[in-house]
């Protein structure tokens, strides 16, 4: 099943997520000072709270129904699976040396244009899922493939990013000039030239790079639910509310040291239940001596929300372990 929601709700929604994507616009245009932690912080509870409000308007509307639980469990899944894209973008941002008050319109841009083309990726996944059930064992397969790699690379560093085809493809067709105008996309140079500025490059790096992350977030979220309309709303609020993040807690994602380990953990439930799925829907209930478990929205989304807060505790622990060790070698 794609989606049991009606054409209506889907029009709703999607005019809905536009008039966010444009308020945001608005006050992108209207600000004329660089994103503090208060500006973030306040942002980053109004989207949470969008998100919050969405998922209880789908237990109200749909109840008896697992949407809302398959909205949460997806949207805490694609929201932290988002958080690790943090710190490629921290490290974009300081190779290409953004300055501070073009950071916001940089973000806006890229996320918006990954939020278009993920769609299209969540649309042709959930068709290909409607149309043949094998696909549940290649996603499967692929998280669990991906957990693995995940768990194996340790922390992120500048080899997280590296400027793809695209991207220096870019740079030989594009009249580019070297430095920045502010915020500016374009501007003319002393020859009275119209030029682009390095902003777009930086933009076509971050909308690429979120969509190279959707690549094992999509299917992960697939692994908790098969209705596109959940996917495509987690999805959207998840990356909505990313760029606020971004200003948030920028500075504290180096404390996070377990991060990649936590989220290969969840990858790999994730992969292991879509393959479990994929044997009950080709009548399989048990291997040998083993019988394959349902694995409930419930169990997965207490196995997510448990795997971050071990991941996150562990970190800090560690990290001011780290801190306090040094401090008293200086001493």
């Amino acid at each position: 099943m794609v989606s049991a929601v009606p054409a209506h709700v889907w029009i709703l929604t999607i005019i809905g997520l536009l008039a966010i994507v444009a308020f945001d616009l608005i006050v992108i245009a209207r600000r004329n000072h660089t994103v503090t932690i208060k500006d973030a912080t306040r942002w980053v509870l109004f989207y949470v709270g969008l998100a919050g409000l969405f998922a209880v308007l789908l237990f109200v509307f749909k109840p008896g129904d697992a949407s809302g639980s398959e909205f949460v469990a997806g949207y805490i899944t694609e929201y932290s699976l988002s958080v690790d894209n943090l710190f490629v973008f921290v490290i974009i941002m300081a190779r290409f040396a953004v300055p501070s008050l073009a950071q916001d319109k940089v973000l806006y841009i890229g996320i918006v244009v990954s939020m278009l083309l993920r769609a299209v990726f969540i649309l042709a996944g959930a068709a290909a899922i409607a149309a043949a059930s094998w696909v549940f064992y290649f996603f499967g397969a692929f998280l669990v493939y991906t957990a693995v790699r995940l768990a194996l690379e340790g922390e992120n560093d500048e080899t997280d990013f590296q400027e793809n085809a695209v991207i220096r493809g870019l740079r030989k067709i594009l009249p580019l000039q070297h430095d920045y105008d502010g915020a500016k996309l374009a501007t003319r140079n002393p020859a009275g030239k119209r030029m682009f500025t390095p902003l777009v490059i930086v933009i076509s790096a971050i909308g690429m790079a979120n969509v190279i992350f959707a690549l094992d977030s999509i299917p992960a979220i697939f692994g908790l639910t098969q209705d596109a309309y959940v996917v495509l709303t987690a999805n959207a609020f998840a990356l909505m509310g990313l760029r606020q993040l971004y200003f948030l807690i920028g500075g504290l994602l180096e404390r996070v040291i377990y991060l990649n380990v936590g989220l290969s953990v969840i990858l790999a439930f994730i992969g292991v239940k879509l393959i479990i799925e994929a044997l009950h829907g080709s009548h399989i209930d048990d291997i040998g001596a083993i019988h394959l478990p349902h694995i409930g929205i419930a169990t997965s989304l207490g196995f997510i929300a448990g795997t971050l807060l071990v991941t996150t505790v562990a970190s800090l622990i560690k990290t001011g372990y780290d801190r306090r060790r040094v401090e008293a070698e200086v001493d």
